[in-house]
């Protein structure tokens, strides 16, 4: 008999947990938030790495602001020279992939602690 109440208990143990706790795991985390409040274009770039933050003082008098960054396509991006030589195309294509992802909210640069001296 206990055998057959335990998967109608299991189910109804699922339905509760599904249903409560998903906005609650979420919400509680040990660590601390690394996320700066208001990123910039230097911001993004230096969270992109693989040498992309060469392109910074370029995108930055372009564009102004990371907004105008992360609508803008890949011929504009070519047009200034981020990633033109074929060798470092993959720069121009890491800036996109990166603000696909920062758009859909699957991404955000990390802050990188002070240096201590």
């Amino acid at each position: 008999m206990a055998w057959r109440q335990t998967p109608l208990l299991n189910r109804n143990l699922l339905s509760l947990l599904s249903s409560n706790s998903n906005t609650s795991i979420a919400r509680f985390s040990s660590k601390a938030n690394p996320y700066p409040v208001k990123v910039g274009i230097p911001e993004f770039l230096n969270g992109i790495g693989n040498g992309v933050e060469t392109y910074a003082e370029k995108l930055e008098s372009e564009f102004g602001d990371l907004q105008n960054l992360l609508v803008a396509r890949s011929m504009k991006l070519k047009k200034l020279n981020v990633g033109g030589d074929p060798k470092v195309c993959k720069h121009r294509k890491l800036i996109l992939k990166y603000a696909h992802k920062y758009r859909l909210g699957l991404w955000r640069p990390r802050i990188e602690p002070p240096k201590s001296q």
